[in-house]
């Protein structure tokens, strides 16, 4: 597994994947922009709904004082979601994994198993839907752990396990369904469980990183890559990355 990383690591800073880091780097900040405000402005209506529905329980004299509060929340809540990114970065990652998956994928099969029958392109809106379901199934998952937040080691403990697993999951299906039928990958996962937890692991500490985590659809398909590979019998044929 450690080795199946360590490859994955190193791939990452050779140059044909710089373009694919820049292009990846750039919409995951963007998708990360997006949600910020997105959420920021839920936020923002559900204070002034609730101003609204105060004021007139309160009186005309609470208009002044409610308007003050509703400006303090939404700045507060602003800093709050640009502070917690590192907490929306799995989502964003699985919304933008889909897009560069077999890029990324062509990439790893080329310099390790070159001999070995390439992949089939997973069609790009299969790709992404998949990404959109994890998105969804992260959000509502890290939803519910956010009460265990309040209990420091609990919280963080539990968001990184939620974690480990969507990415594995989302991660792992990627390359299997480039040689298998959507449903196949999906009970090869089932079936190899704890190897595809293990390896999501890794991902999850490589998307905890400020900064770095912006490159985790490159780190987390190369990674799965060699996973799969693995669980498919086929050793690698060691080739490293070409450098220039």
């Amino acid at each position: 597994m450690f080795a199946a990383a360590a490859k994955a690591f190193s791939q990452m800073l050779s140059p044909p994947f710089w373009s694919v880091l820049m292009r990846s780097v750039g919409l995951a900040i963007l998708v990360l922009i997006v949600l910020i405000v997105a959420l920021k402005r839920v936020f923002v209506w559900l204070a002034e709904a609730g101003r609204m529905w105060l004021e007139p329980v309160l009186g005309a004299g609470a208009h002044e004082p409610l308007m003050v509060v509703v400006w303090v929340l939404s700045f507060a809540a602003g800093l709050v979601f640009v502070a917690g990114a590192v907490f929306l970065m799995p989502t964003v990652t699985a919304l933008t994994g889909g897009f560069f998956g077999d890029e990324i994928a062509r990439e790893v099969e080329g310099a390790y198993y070159p001999a070995d029958p390439p992949g089939i392109d997973t069609p790009v809106a299969l790709a992404v839907w998949e990404g959109v379901k994890i998105a969804l199934v992260t959000i509502l998952v890290y939803l519910c752990v956010l009460p265990f937040l309040l209990f420091a080691g609990l919280g963080f403990l539990i968001f990184f396990f939620a974690t480990a697993y969507l990415l594995g999951r989302q991660y792992f299906e990627l390359a299997a369904m480039r040689f298998h039928p959507v449903a196949d990958a999906k009970a090869m996962r089932k079936a190899h469980a704890m190897e595809v937890f293990m390896a999501g692991m890794l991902i999850a500490a490589f998307v905890s990183i400020p900064i770095v985590n912006l490159a985790t659809p490159l780190f987390g398909t190369a990674l799965m890559v060699h996973v799969h590979k693995r669980m498919m019998g086929m050793p690698s044929r060691v080739m490293p990355p070409q450098r220039y």
